[in-house]
C-alpha cells in the first residue's frame, strides 16, 4: 500500500469553488501560489493517529465475507470503489470521489460549454437541492428556482440513485428530453417540468443603463475572464453616461460561484488599495489543517468607481465566490449588501488526481472574510432585507412594503445631474413587477448617492 500511495506524491492540487455537484460549467482554479505538497503517506501519517490492526482487518473481513456469501457475484473492482465512494460520502456534502466517469464529466464542464439544462445543484436529505439556475438556460426558462428540490428525474426517485447515476440521468444529448419531479416550499404538491437539454453557454456578465447615470451590472458566475468583462462592461456604462457613474448595482443573486482568482479580481476593482487602513488589505483567506492550503489574497489595485456608491443583490442562490465578493466589500463598508441571507457555502475544495482517471474533491478548508467572519453555514447577511416580492399593482403607490419606507425620500426620482445623458428612461412601475429586489436596490443606491452629494455640497459650503 505505501508503495501505491508514493507513486503519487507531488499531485497536482486544484480548487473550486461551485457548490456541490455541477451541471453546468464548474470553475476550477489552481491555488495560487502553493508549495509542494508532501506525499500522502506523509500527510496521513502527521494528520492522523495510526489505524489499529483490528479497524483494518474488520475493513478486509468485510470485502472478503461479501465476496464470499452474497447473493449475487460481485466484481472486487466495482466493491473496492463502493467502499472508496462511502468513506468520502461519510465527510460532507462537498467531498466526494471521483470515478473515470465523474472525473471526465469534470474535465469536459470546466470548458464553460457543454450539453444540460443549466442548474447547480447539492446533495441534500438524499435528493437535489437546486442552488441556482444559470441565466438564460432551460432550466431557468422552465422557471425552476433556487431551494426547489428534484426528487424525480425521468420518473425514477433520486433516493434510490447514487450522485453519479444522478447525474449520468440529467446529462445528456442536445435536444434529448428530459422530466423532473420538485418539491417547493409553499407548494402542497410536486411540480412537474419537461425540459430539452441544450448546449450551455454561459454569458457571465451583462450590464445596462437604468436611469440617470445609475448602472447595473450582473454577474451569473465567476469564470477566468468574468473581472476583465466586468470591467469592460463598466466603463462601457461610464461612456454611456458621459464619462461618470453615479452609482451602480452589482447583481450576484443565483450565482453559485466559479473561480477564486476571478472572485478576487472582482473585489479587487472596487478597492482603492492605497486608501485601505483596515485588515491589513486582506480580501479572502483560508483555515485548514496543511499548512499549503493556507491562502490569502490582498488588495492591489484602485477603485473604478472612484467611490461612487455600489450597491450588491444577494440572494440563497448566491454562493461561494459571491459571497467572498460580497462579504469583502461590506466589511470595508465599499458597497451596501440588499436582498437576502446567502447560501452559506464558505468551504475550499481540493481536486486531488488519485491517477490519470481518478481522483478525490475534498473540503480542505474554510474561507473567512476580512473581518474574520466565517461564511461556511452562515453566509453574507444583507445591510438591508429586501425579499422578493411580486408586485401585481401597477400604481407607483401602491409598491411601497412596508419594512422598506423609512429608505425612501421625498421625490427621490426628481432631478437630474448636469451633463449627464439620460439614456432610455425606465418605467419604475414596470421594474418593480419585473425585479422587485432590483427595484428597491436602484431606490436605496440613489437615496445613497444623494446623501453623499448632501455631504459634499455641505463639507464645500463650511
Amino acid at each position: 500500500m505505501k508503495s501505491t500511495t508514493r507513486k503519487y506524491a507531488g499531485f497536482l492540487v486544484m480548487l473550486t469553488l461551485l457548490v456541490g455537484t455541477s451541471y453546468s460549467a464548474s470553475a476550477i482554479d489552481p491555488l495560487p501560489p502553493v508549495p509542494a505538497i508532501a506525499p500522502i503517506t506523509d500527510v496521513a501519517a502527521s494528520a492522523t493517529p495510526a489505524l489499529e490492526d483490528n479497524d483494518v482487518t474488520r475493513f478486509t473481513n468485510t470485502i472478503a465475507l461479501i465476496n464470499q456469501f452474497y447473493v449475487k457475484p460481485i466484481d472486487e473492482k466495482k466493491l473496492l470503489e463502493n467502499a472508496i465512494r462511502g468513506i468520502v460520502a461519510g465527510l460532507d456534502p462537498h467531498s466526494e470521489y471521483l470515478d473515470e466517469t465523474a472525473y471526465k464529466t469534470l474535465m469536459v464542464e470546466t470548458s464553460g460549454e457543454f450539453a444540460g439544462i443549466g442548474i447547480e445543484v447539492t446533495s441534500e436529505y438524499d435528493v437535489l437541492k437546486v442552488i441556482s439556475p444559470i441565466d438564460d438556460t432551460p432550466a431557468a426558462k422552465a422557471g425552476i428556482l433556487s431551494g426547489d428540490y428534484i426528487v424525480a428525474i425521468n420518473g425514477k426517485l433520486v433516493s434510490n440513485m447514487t450522485l453519479d447515476e444522478a447525474i449520468n440521468q440529467i446529462h445528456g444529448k442536445k435536444d434529448t428530453q428530459l422530466a423532473l419531479t420538485i418539491l417547493r416550499k409553499g407548494q402542497t404538491k410536486p411540480l412537474s417540468f419537461n425540459l430539452k437539454r441544450d448546449v450551455i453557454h454561459i454569458e457571465t456578465v451583462k450590464s445596462k443603463l437604468l436611469d440617470n447615470g445609475f448602472g447595473y451590472v450582473r454577474i451569473s458566475q465567476f469564470q477566468e475572464p468574468t473581472a476583465d468583462l466586468m470591467i469592460k462592461a463598466i466603463q462601457n456604462l461610464q461612456a454611456a453616461s458621459n464619462g461618470k457613474l453615479n452609482g451602480l448595482i452589482l447583481d450576484l443573486r443565483n450565482n453559485p460561484g466559479g473561480l477564486l482568482k476571478s472572485g478576487v479580481s472582482v473585489v479587487n476593482a472596487f478597492l482603492d488599495s492605497k486608501t485601505l487602513r483596515d485588515y491589513k488589505k486582506t480580501i479572502v483567506y483560508t483555515k485548514g489543517n496543511l499548512p499549503q492550503i493556507q491562502y490569502e489574497a490582498k488588495a492591489t489595485s484602485d477603485d473604478i468607481l472612484h467611490g461612487m456608491p455600489l450597491i450588491i443583490l444577494v440572494n440563497e442562490g448566491s454562493a461561494s465566490a459571491s459571497e467572498i465578493v460580497a462579504g469583502a466589500l461590506q466589511d470595508y463598508k465599499r458597497a451596501t449588501v440588499v436582498g437576502i441571507n446567502s447560501f452559506g457555502k464558505g468551504s475550499v475544495q481540493t481536486i486531488i488526481p488519485l491517477d490519470k482517471t481518478h481522483a478525490l474533491k475534498l473540503t480542505t478548508a474554510l474561507y473567512y472574510t476580512p473581518a474574520g467572519r466565517q461564511i461556511q453555514n452562515e453566509g453574507i447577511k444583507p445591510d438591508v432585507v429586501v425579499e422578493n416580492l411580486k408586485v401585481e399593482s401597477t400604481n407607483p403607490d401602491a409598491m411601497i412594503v412596508g419594512p422598506i419606507r423609512e429608505f425612501e425620500l421625498k421625490n427621490h426620482l426628481a432631478g437630474k445631474n448636469a451633463g449627464t445623458k439620460k439614456l432610455s428612461p425606465i418605467d419604475f412601475s414596470d421594474l418593480a413587477q419585473q425585479d422587485f429586489q432590483l427595484y428597491e436596490a436602484l431606490k436605496i443606491l440613489q437615496v445613497i448617492y444623494n446623501l453623499d452629494k448632501k455631504t459634499l455640497v455641505q463639507n464645500a459650503s463650511s
